[in-house]
This record gives structure tokens, C-alpha cells and sequence, in this order.
């Protein structure tokens, strides 16, 4: 994550703000035992981020999230090379999930954070963040009227999936990859077309399901053979 204060203004401030500052303030009860445990990483990473959690303010230097996040789904989103329409699309219609702060308008100013939304953590008598969190940023996502596109990683859709309506209609798209003539995943192409599909839907103003079949990617190709009502699947063609 980084912080840009320069690139966009914020317009908002997140949602769940205060539930933000109880994830917060137990997060700061940590020795750095248990911070490192809970982020899994090196512990070069893990000290940097424990410095900065012991100075962490959710009121001061606040990004956009839309350009906050620094990882190969956003840089191939490319949302600083957005024209005034495509950042209008993404205003009604993007929404990002977060561990932290629950779910994001692109424009909602935030700071930097390392808390992955299957952390194990808990968090004001819940077991972990999706107990945490419940229903309450699905609610924030769906109106009931539009269908939700998923392009979040399936540690992130399932902070919304338990909680669908009977007629909430909820799309997959799926990247993959066929290997031994199977369908597989493979994570960082993924995430790099997941970025491109956000660039495209914005870039086109995608207003039906049936437009997201039209994706233009030398290296994906839409396969009606895999996809079904409720998944929209693209397959590598390198």
C-alpha cells in the first residue's frame, strides 16, 4: 500500500469507520510475537509494520483507496490512466472488500494496513473477521436491484456469499488456465486480469452481464463451454 495524497482527493471517509478503530485498537494490544504470527511474513516485513501500526492514525494522510492499494490487481487496473468517465463508473459501481475496514468506495480516504481478511484475530468477542464483520458489508454492497460481479479472491467473497438474498444475483468471473486438462487458478494471472477486467467494465461503461463476455485480451479468451448462469469464465491462451 502506499500513500498518495497528490494523485486524487478523497471524498469520503469508510463506512464502518468506528469498527475500523476496535480491529485497531486490538490490533495494537500485540507483542510482536503476535503481530508477526498473525501477518505471516519475513521479519523485516513484519518490524516495519509493527513500527507503523504503534503509529497507525485512521484520521490523518488519508488515500483514496482506489489508488492506495499497490498490488498487481491495481497496477494492471491502471486507475491513474482513468479518464473523468471511467472514474465515474467506478464511483457507482466499484467497491473494495477489506479485512480492515470492511468494504471501500473507491474514493474513501484511508491509510496504509496490513490485516488480511482470514487473519486469525479476534476482535470484540467474534472468533475472526468474518464473524466480525457479518452481514454488514453485504449490506452495504447490494441494493437487491443490480447483480454483484465478483472479482475478489474466494477469501474475500466469503465475507458476502453467506449472506445473499434468495433472488440477489451474484456473477463469478473466473480466470483460469487448463492444465492436464483441467481448469486451475493460477493466482498472479489472475489477479492481473482481474485488475485489466476493472479497466475494461470502466472504460466501457458495462451496464449488463452479457457485456462482460466482450473482454479484449490477446492472452484470455471468453469459454461458453465452462461458464454457466452464475460464472462467467475466461480461459489462457498462452
Amino acid at each position: 500500500m502506499v500513500v498518495d495524497t497528490d494523485t486524487f482527493n478523497y471524498e469520503d471517509l469508510p463506512q464502518y469507520l468506528e469498527k475500523t478503530a476496535i480491529i485497531l485498537a486490538e490490533m495494537k494490544k500485540l507483542t510482536y510475537i503476535e503481530a508477526k504470527r498473525l501477518w505471516q511474513c519475513s521479519d523485516k516485513l513484519a518490524k516495519e509494520n509493527y513500527e507503523w501500526l504503534q503509529k497507525l492514525d485512521i484520521n490523518k494522510h488519508l488515500t483514496p483507496a482506489l489508488i492506495a492499494f499497490s498490488g498487481i490487481q491495481y497496477q494492471y487496473m491502471a486507475p491513474d490512466l482513468f479518464t473523468e468517465s471511467a472514474l465515474d463508473y467506478v464511483k457507482d459501481n466499484l467497491r473494495i472488500l477489506s479485512g480492515f475496514y470492511g468494504i471501500l468506495r473507491p474514493f474513501d480516504g484511508i491509510v496504509p494496513y496490513r490485516l488480511e481478511m482470514q487473519s486469525r484475530i479476534k476482535v470484540a468477542g467474534a472468533k475472526n473477521l468474518y464473524s466480525f464483520w457479518g452481514e454488514q458489508i453485504y449490506r452495504a454492497l447490494s441494493n437487491n436491484e443490480e447483480p454483484i460481479v465478483n472479482l475478489a479472491s474466494k477469501e474475500y467473497s466469503k465475507a458476502i456469499t453467506p449472506f445473499l438474498s434468495p433472488n440477489q444475483k451474484f456473477v463469478t468471473i473466473v480466470f483460469g488456465s487448463i492444465v492436464n486438462g483441467k481448469l486451475k487458478t493460477k493466482a498472479t494471472l489472475a489477479k492481473m486480469a482481474r485488475g485489466e477486467m476493472v479497466r475494461f467494465m470502466a472504460e466501457n461503461k458495462v451496464e449488463h452481464i452479457e457485456e462482460i463476455k466482450k473482454f479484449s485480451d490477446p492472452d484470455w479468451k471468453y469459454s461458453p463451454d465452462h461458464s454457466g448462469e452464475n460464472e462467467i469464465v475466461f480461459i489462457y491462451q498462452k
